[in-house]
């Protein structure tokens, strides 16, 4: 973690219009501070102040992973003694003078837990949504961070290659998932996952977000598989559909439209334009199709330290793409309780277009 970071966080607060920023143990936390905490049932909340300071409340079991920062930062450890956490809290936000002020959270990753103790100890303080504001500073890429991103797809790339031969009529989908998962590490994946891999057949597959389940695989079947790996902290997310055996006429006309929808909305992507420009060029060719209506999410998202961040690649987004932006560009079509179809790719902004970090062949692959 860099002190460049730091001082970006400073000066987005202030941009913003906020006295502080409260994170907990997420991604973003991760981010600014380039600690690992985990969520639990000990309370950890780290307060970002718009003149630089940094407070950080913690389990005392916690206080040996702040050994050797480059960075200063005050430290509130509490014991095991639930009743003194709130004190804690209170002299956290004492320390940088924040009660009465504006504390910027982040909705979709701060708790309830860590939100009360922190509104407790600033009573006077509003509390609001500093989603924009971690996303500017989160959205764009530097080559570190590309390269990591680069390294996760090589490596889920090559854990889904060694799967491949053990993949054939009979065989379930929880055993490939079993099987994706045990590749995934031995082929370099940190941990956690970006998400557990979706490894869905036949009329499962015409669920977007199916689990893996004992359906075993059948002659037909389409095969989706949608996974990723973490190198360095940063994640990636590919998903390539496999025909079992033959498979009607239908099924490999609907994997060639999704291709070509993916390969249309990976051209589109350029800097300068907004995002919906990669919605609509993948969208397109799946309307001129005639399967339009079982097209029925958004064509990506923004890709980093997590699974699903900005920007957004969906219908009516004006965020313009800049160099460094990360997002993935998957079109599907699920036909309901027959078969689905999806090619998902990982992809940067480049000074010319766009950069594709996956390189696995898109064309369906016969398998079993």
């Amino acid at each position: 973690m860099s002190n460049s970071r730091l001082k970006s966080i400073s000066n987005t607060l202030k941009e913003s219009g906020l006295d502080a920023l409260a994170l907990n143990p997420s991604p973003s936390l991760l981010y600014a501070t380039g600690l690992h905490f985990h969520l639990m049932e000990r309370p950890v909340l780290a307060l970002f102040a718009a003149d630089g300071r940094i407070a950080l409340v913690l389990p005392e079991l916690e206080v040996a992973k702040l050994s050797n920062l480059s960075y200063e930062l005050k430290a509130f450890p509490y014991n095991e003694e639930p009743t003194t956490w709130g004190g804690v809290f209170k002299e956290a936000v004492e320390f940088l003078g924040l009660d009465g002020k504006k504390i910027g959270v982040e909705p979709l990753a701060m708790r309830i837990v860590e939100y009360r103790f922190l509104e407790s100890a600033a009573l006077e303080a509003s509390f609001p949504d500093a989603t924009e504001a971690i996303a500017s500073l989160r959205i764009v890429k530097d080559e570190q961070e590309i390269a990591s991103m680069r390294k996760a797809a090589e490596i889920a790339q090559n854990a889904l290659e060694a799967t491949l031969p053990m993949i054939k009529i009979g065989v379930s989908e929880k055993e490939i998932a079993s099987e994706l998962v045990m590749q995934l590490l031995k082929h370099g994946s940190e941990s956690p996952f970006p998400f557990q891999p979706i490894v869905s057949g036949g009329p499962n597959g015409a669920n977007p977000h199916a689990s893996p389940s004992e359906r075993k695989l059948q002659e037909g079947d389409l095969l989706v598989i949608d996974w990723g790996a973490n190198s360095n902290d940063y994640v990636s997310d590919i998903t390539r559909t496999f025909a079992i055996g033959e498979i009607d006429d239908e099924y490999r006309k609907i994997h060639e439209i999704v291709q070509a929808a993916n390969a249309a909305g990976r051209a589109a992507a350029k800097p300068g334009l907004p995002a919906s420009v990669v919605d609509d060029a993948a969208r397109k060719v799946v309307d001129d199709s005639g399967y339009g209506k079982y097209f029925n999410h958004r064509t990506g998202h923004g890709i980093g330290m997590e699974g699903h961040e900005a920007p957004y690649m969906r219908a009516g987004n004006d965020r313009i793409l800049e160099v460094g932006m990360a997002f993935t560009v998957e079109p599907g079509i699920y036909l309901p309780n027959r078969n689905g179809v999806r090619v998902e790719d990982d992809m940067v902004i480049t000074e010319g277009g766009a950069e594709s970090l996956s390189t696995l062949p898109r064309e369906i692959r016969v398998l079993g």
